[in-house]
């Protein structure tokens, strides 16, 4: 009797919607929606009288965002449908089975695919044995690790999904790239699925993430700051490595701003983890780390600078050798070495003795486990042959292949 009530309420609305020209189109479902909604607002609630429900309606609408609804309906809508991963990196969700919920019902909404999970294990790894001990945890804990692995997976698998369809952007043709960032549309391939992702890039490329952190009260300004430098470092490896491969000028300030930037996902990562055990984030340790982050990013370039050229990826050392020549590339990138190594050192006499010399071990660990003699904090710099013509090196890679 309810449904039959509320049905022939709805028909009632419609009839005087009608009559009064409110009917929004053809399309019945919208009218139903606003039949309900109109509905709705004449039901009394409390003391409001309909110009009160007329104003706070008027005043409080611009901020109920369709992704805002869309976090809602995930809330209080617990029949989600099983969701499939396609397309590149799987970073558009299709629908599976009978459901009211359609793909656009998902549309910012954060998604991860398996391969952006599998690819992530690494960098979590490494961020447990090597952060944990700033935070007084036992890497080795299974407890200690499984009580916050699920958002720090979630979170890192996203970035690094961000991270492969930001690289496939910078390395897409330079005319298509002007193209796709002027009129998001070419027809062949996957580029013109990359085009409408690069709207996502140049306006909110962390929203779902940082949805999904605020929902769980896990957002700050300095969480959401870090996520500016990733946005940045993304717009950086856009510019950089597309003038690389067509031989423009490029600036020391972008590449060492780009360089500082890379490891956002530590940082934000840490204070992830600041925020689920509820302690104030020590600032000394933050300086310590992001101070050996960039020794690690820079000792991580040349030992994969062979493998940068030929896939167009940003490289420090590649970008020095545009801007100062093969000659003084490698003086020029020691000098900022040693400027670095320096502060390091300075830093890790304030920490803690016992946390000092657990890091340094950790360290020396890390350089063993990766085979990586070119330029770790503990290990030794060596910084490989440069190479001048990247062009016929990527030719003669592949004639050899």
């Amino acid at each position: 009797m309810e449904e039959l009530r509320e049905l022939e309420e709805t028909q009632r609305m419609l009839t005087l919607m009608q009559s009064q020209g409110v009917l929004s189109s053809s399309n019945q479902d919208s009218d139903r929606f606003l039949a309900n909604l109109i509905l709705l607002l004449v039901k009394p609630c409390g003391d409001l009288d309909l110009n009160e429900k007329c104003t706070l309606i008027s005043e409080q609408m611009p901020k109920i965002s369709a992704s805002f609804l869309r976090e809602a309906s995930l809330l209080f809508n617990r029949q989600v449908p099983l969701q499939i991963e396609e397309k590149v990196n799987g970073c558009r969700p299709s629908s599976v089975g009978n459901s009211d919920l359609e793909q656009k019902d998902f549309e910012g909404t954060a998604f991860i695919s398996l391969d952006s999970m599998q690819r992530a294990n690494s960098t979590l790894e490494d961020f447990c044995r090597s952060y944990f001990m700033f935070h007084g945890m036992d890497a080795n804990s299974p407890q200690s690790i499984f009580k916050y692995l699920p958002v720090l997976s979630f979170t890192e698998s996203y970035i690094y999904q961000m991270d492969s369809l930001n690289e496939k952007i910078a390395n897409l043709p330079a005319n298509n790239v002007a193209v796709l960032e002027r009129e998001y549309e070419i027809p062949k391939g996957n580029e013109s699925w990359i085009a409408e992702c690069m709207d996502v890039f140049k306006n909110n490329p962390f929203g779902p993430l940082v949805t999904q952190l605020e929902c769980h009260g896990l957002l700050t300004e300095r969480i959401t700051e870090e996520l500016r430098s990733g946005e940045e470092y993304w717009a950086l490896e856009r510019k950089l490595c597309p003038a690389i491969m067509n031989q423009k000028e490029i600036t020391v300030e972008d590449v060492m701003r780009a360089i500082h930037l890379k490891s956002f996902d530590y940082r934000v990562l840490n204070l992830i983890l600041y925020q689920l055990r509820g302690e104030k984030v020590n600032d000394l340790h933050m300086d310590f780390l992001s101070t050996s982050e960039f020794l690690v990013e820079v000792s991580d370039d040349l030992f994969d600078y062979e493998d940068d050229v030929l896939e167009n990826n940003f490289n420090i050392l590649r970008m020095f050798v545009r801007i100062y020549g093969s000659l003084m590339a490698p003086v020029m990138l020691a000098k900022y070495i040693a400027e670095a190594e320096v502060k390091y050192e300075s830093l890790l006499k304030s920490l803690d003795p016992q946390l000092s010399s657990t890091y340094q071990r950790r360290c020396e660990e890390a350089t063993k486990e990766g085979g990586n003699i070119s330029g770790h904090p503990h290990g030794t710099w060596s910084i490989p042959p440069v190479i001048v013509d990247e062009e016929l090196y990527r030719r003669n890679c592949l004639n050899s292949q």
